[in-house]
């Protein structure tokens, strides 16, 4: 399957999600898997992609960012998961510029599985 074709099939995914797809872990499984696979990255290799990743911000301690994507084994790529139906807004690119900010990665990317 060339790009183009995989670019098609995750827009699809994209747009099934988008009717049945109700909470955010919903959209994880069903979108940002198949977006990371698309990416070329194992998203059930814990060398490759950490769910969950700590980027504890200042004081506090706990703060995690949905998916951090590992490049010679330090994060590389975080990306921050909304639900399908949410809208990107202010307050959550804020939220992935916190995460972002303290940790090496190079790319940050907030998605609700629709919009990037």
């Amino acid at each position: 399957m060339d790009v183009g074709d995989r670019i098609k099939e995750l827009s699809k995914r994209a747009m099934v999600a988008k009717q049945k797809a109700l909470t955010e872990e919903a959209t994880k499984t069903s979108v940002l898997l198949p977006f990371i696979q698309f990416l070329e990255f194992d998203p059930f290799n814990l060398d490759e992609v950490v769910p969950e990743y700590t980027a504890d911000v200042g004081v506090k301690k706990g703060e995690k960012v949905d998916f951090a994507i590992k490049i010679v084994g330090s994060a590389a790529i975080l990306i921050e998961a909304k639900p399908v139906a949410a809208t990107l807004e202010t307050s959550q690119f804020s939220q992935l510029f916190r995460y972002f900010s303290v940790t090496n990665a190079k790319v940050a990317i907030l998605t609700n599985g629709i919009e990037y």
